[in-house]
């Protein structure tokens, strides 16, 4: 167990650069094993997550070897055995295993995943797509058996009943080695599909129509990787140091950056009085604005990321009046609230509607963070005080933000991280 302490009450200044995307590398980890050749990536961030995904390599006799944002997946002698329990069920994009051993051995047998606890998120879309694929799946003692007939996978027409970005990746993994050709419609659009579509097309894919509502895959029997696959910036990072800049800042530059992933958190900013500048992969936030109250609703991409409502609230305790955050994709995301209410912040969570007020009076105290972006915004909160504050449960903060200790204190903030006994 991981503590963070934090010294508020300073203003943060300088430079940060944003790493790998945590919600591509997680997918991209596993389609690893899809491939009949070691894998490279770089721009890997230093994330809990991916050391527990090389955990889950290494159970599967896959060697891994992570070193400085370089990442080396080596799946030649993989071994075709169900996974067992352990790190697979700390982080749901366990799940991800499903589709990619699916689509390399034609079976899979993994735990039902775990990771954070931000209320229902069913995989009954994936097993849909698996079973139109030709997959016979079965759930028992908390594992999924996932079969495929002697003539292996064949390409289907799938339509998603609601757009999943877990479930839409899940069929990619499993159809990309399938006989035959499948339309994935009602597809989600995030850019970490596009980057999960653009390395395997980098290694004889046949992806079209990724970041639309319809994708079509085309099956081959073997994927070869011929080069080092860069992971996109992480769009969720940058909001979350957009927003800390945004409420602390007196001069913030966040640097790799691809602007048009961040459309709709950046038109949100603009509505609440906050200025920046947009660079071509950098985006400059003086500070100091006056914050104007306003409404947030979360939607898929390229709506207003679920993923940083949670962040903005640092962003929202400094405007003059109630700002509102309707979260319609995870409404149950909401752990945060009884911990910054403890640090002074007036917030409240009401028939499905969070509330944030004006809070000037905010105090240090021992808060917990029961996952990733309530942990992100727990910090934001603690540096808006005059106080310490100790998060305890960080190392859920540690599984989504690369190398947070060191980008926070390059720019002027007083954070540490404790190992507990």
């Amino acid at each position: 167990m991981k503590k963070m302490i934090i010294r508020g009450g300073k203003k943060l200044s300088g430079e940060v650069i944003i790493g790998g995307a945590k919600n591509s590398t997680v997918a991209l980890i596993p389609a690893a094993i899809l491939a009949d050749t070691p894998v490279h990536f770089d721009s890997v961030p230093d994330i809990l997550d991916v050391h527990n995904l090389m955990k889950i390599l290494d159970q599967m006799n896959v060697k891994s070897e992570f070193n400085e944002g370089n990442l080396t997946v080596d799946p030649t002698m993989i071994k075709d055995e169900p996974l067992p329990g352990g790190a697979i069920k700390s982080l749901r994009a366990s799940y991800y295993f499903m589709g990619a051993l699916l689509g390399r051995f034609g079976r899979a047998i993994v735990r039902f995943p775990g990771g954070d606890n931000i209320g229902p998120r069913p995989i009954d879309q994936h097993i849909k797509g698996f079973k139109a694929l030709g997959a016979e799946v079965i759930e028992e003692d908390d594992a999924v058996i996932i079969t495929s007939g002697p003539e292996g996978l064949k390409g289907a027409r799938i339509f998603m009943d609601l757009v999943s970005v877990g479930a839409t990746i899940n069929i990619l993994l499993a159809a990309v080695r399938a006989k035959g050709t499948t339309v994935i419609e009602n597809a989600a659009k995030e850019p970490e599909i596009i980057d999960i579509a653009t390395f395997l097309n980098n290694m004889g894919a046949h992806i079209r129509g990724a970041g639309t509502g319809e994708i079509r895959i085309q099956g081959v029997d073997s994927l070869r990787a011929v080069n080092t696959h860069t992971i996109i910036p992480d769009r969720i990072e940058a909001g979350t140091y957009l927003s800390l800049a945004a409420a602390m800042g007196e001069g913030v530059l966040v640097k790799n950056v691809i602007t048009e992933h961040l459309d709709s958190f950046l038109a949100k900013l603009s509505e609440m009085g906050v200025t920046f500048k947009v660079n071509e992969d950098s985006i400059f936030v003086p500070g100091g604005d006056e914050i104007i109250p306003i409404e947030v609703t979360t939607s898929p991409y390229p709506g207003f990321a679920t993923d940083l409502q949670q962040p903005i609230t640092a962003v929202m305790i400094k405007a003059a009046g109630e700002s509102r955050i309707v979260d319609t994709l995870y409404p149950e995301r909401i752990k945060h609230i009884p911990e910054m209410q403890r640090m002074g912040v007036k917030i409240e969570s009401k028939d499905g509607v969070i509330r944030i007020n004006q809070s000037t009076e905010l105090t240090g105290q021992t808060v917990y963070a029961d996952e990733i972006r309530a942990g992100a915004a727990l910090l934001e909160v603690a540096l808006m005080t005059n106080g310490t504050t100790v998060i305890e449960k960080a190392e859920n903060i540690l599984r989504g933000y690369d190398c947070v200790v060191k980008k926070m204190t390059n720019l002027s903030a007083d954070v540490e991280i404790i190992d507990e006994d």
